[in-house]
């Protein structure tokens, strides 16, 4: 059947290896081989560049990738469908995350998602807000968190506001104000995140038309907190990254208060599956249960 050869596919192009995407599928190597090569024999050309390396999707392949990951998308959603006329919840949902959601919300919406619908997986994809919306927009993932800006490409569920703080070395200047202006960052030696996609500091600086004093850019939130700590700048993160480590830096808000808002994106509310549904839900009684009073 097809289906399970664009599951093979996908699996393979997931992972840039025939066997890691076997180990996934808990198949045979020789069994992922054949698929593809069944595959590339049926549409007459390449679906895969092959390397000591690993494995990619060759530009042909790419082009039908959107469409076997639709396939696999409508089947399995016409599977919950069957399941839940059945009395049974059963499915899987891929969910793209990135580091401070992964790490402050996910372990406790997940062990009470497990709870209550024993019968769905979640498959998490970590990544920058760049590649998530890169596999929101292939279908290679059914949600995503994301930081949301003022328009975006997909429908989007807004969760809750994430302030954006100054972080200082506990002996700064500024460690004892009650706000810093933006326009003080400017006189100060900058560690800027460098996070993928067109993310909130990125804003902050385009709406104050800003230039940064920015002596480095880093990727990582524990090498930013680190450098921090040991008075090579100061730097901008959201308050969720910098639980547990309000003894070691100093947490000055922004005046004006700016924030980033998380939320939920996907392709299409309205197409998403009963048990993306029922993620969603989790995630929005999870945070009410969990807010501060």
């Amino acid at each position: 059947m097809s289906l399970i050869k664009y599951e093979i596919l996908n699996t393979v192009v997931e992972y840039g290896s025939l066997t890691k995407a076997s180990e996934a599928l808990n198949i045979t190597q020789s069994a992922v081989s054949h698929a593809i090569a069944s595959l590339e024999s049926e549409y007459g050309f390449s679906l895969l560049h092959r390397s000591r390396s690993g494995v990619r999707v060759t530009a042909e392949g790419e082009r039908i990738l959107g469409y076997t990951r639709e396939i696999i998308r409508w089947a399995e959603l016409m599977n919950q469908e069957i399941s839940l006329i059945r009395g049974a919840e059963i499915g899987t949902v891929r969910i793209g995350t990135f580091a401070s959601v992964s790490t402050q919300w996910l372990p406790g919406i997940l062990k009470q998602f497990r709870l209550r619908h024993p019968g769905i997986e979640i498959k998490l994809w970590e990544g920058d807000y760049a590649e998530i919306e890169n596999w929101l927009a292939s279908g290679a993932i059914d949600l995503g968190f994301l930081s949301l800006g003022d328009s975006s490409p997909f429908e989007t569920i807004t969760l809750q506001k994430d302030r954006m703080m100054c972080i200082l070395p506990l002996d700064h200047a500024l460690a004892s104000e009650k706000s810093i202006s933006f326009e003080v960052l400017l006189e100060q030696p900058f560690i800027l995140p460098k996070w993928g996609g067109d993310n909130e500091i990125e804003r902050l600086i385009r709406q104050h038309a800003a230039k940064l004093n920015v002596v480095y850019e880093v990727a990582e939130d524990q090498a930013i907190m680190a450098m921090v700590r040991n008075g090579l700048g100061i730097s901008l993160l959201p308050e969720m990254v910098l639980q547990n480590h309000t003894e070691s830096l100093a947490l000055v808000p922004l005046s004006g208060d700016p924030y980033r808002m998380i939320g939920l994106a996907c392709a299409s509310l309205r197409n998403i599956s009963p048990a993306a549904r029922r993620f969603i839900e989790e995630v929005q009684q999870w945070l009410i249960s969990n807010q501060e009073v």
